[in-house]
C-alpha cells in the first residue's frame, strides 16, 4: 500500500478538471472519478440556483471524497479525483485519505478561465460563482504535497507539465 498515490486535480470551475484528469487517468491507468458526483442533491440545486455552497455544504461531500480514496488505497491502486479543494482545510480533510495524496492546482486568470466558462454548457456551476471562487481559493502551501500547473496551454501540454512536475511516469 505504500506505493499507492492519489492525485487530485484542482482548481476553479472552468479550470479544466474532467479534461486533465481524465487525460492523466487515460496515461497512467488508474481509476477517476469526478468530484461532482459526490454531491448531494441539495448541493447541486444551490449551486443550479447560483448560490454559493458554504463549508457546512461542503464537508459531507469531501469525507465522501476522501472515502472512496481511501478505497481505492485498501485495494491497492492508486487513483485521480477531480475536486476544486480551493481551502487549505479542505485539503486537510482529502488529506485524510489512505496512501499519498498529491494535489495538481491548474491555476489561471480570472479572464481566462471565465472565457471558458462562457463556451460551456450544461454544467450547473454559472459562471456567475466564479468571482466567489476566486475570493476562495488559498493557493497550494509549501508544504502541500502538490504542483501548480498554468492552463494556458493545451489540455494535454497541462497533463505532460503535471506528470513532469510529480515525477510520474505515464504507463500508455
Amino acid at each position: 500500500m505504500s506505493d499507492v498515490q492519489h492525485l487530485v486535480v484542482m482548481g476553479v470551475a472552468g479550470s479544466g478538471k474532467t479534461t486533465v484528469a481524465t487525460i492523466l487517468a487515460d496515461r497512467l491507468g488508474w481509476p477517476y472519478a469526478e468530484a461532482d458526483t459526490f454531491h448531494p442533491q441539495a448541493n447541486i440545486d444551490k449551486m443550479s440556483a447560483g448560490t454559493p455552497l458554504t463549508d457546512d455544504d461542503r464537508w459531507p461531500w469531501l469525507g465522501a471524497i476522501r472515502d472512496w480514496l481511501t478505497e481505492r488505497t485498501r485495494s491497492g491502486q492508486s487513483a485521480i479525483v477531480t475536486c476544486s479543494a480551493l481551502k487549505v482545510a479542505y485539503r486537510d480533510v482529502l488529506r485524510e485519505a489512505e496512501g499519498r495524496v498529491r494535489f495538481v492546482h491548474l491555476d489561471g486568470s480570472l479572464e481566462q478561465i471565465g472565457e471558458r466558462m462562457a463556451g460551456r454548457s450544461g454544467h450547473f456551476m454559472p459562471p456567475s460563482l466564479l468571482p466567489s471562487q476566486f475570493e476562495t481559493l488559498q493557493p497550494l502551501g509549501e508544504d502541500e504535497d502538490g504542483v501548480v500547473i498554468p492552463v494556458g496551454v493545451s489540455p494535454q501540454s497541462v497533463a505532460d507539465a503535471a506528470l513532469r512536475e510529480l515525477g510520474i511516469g505515464a504507463t500508455r
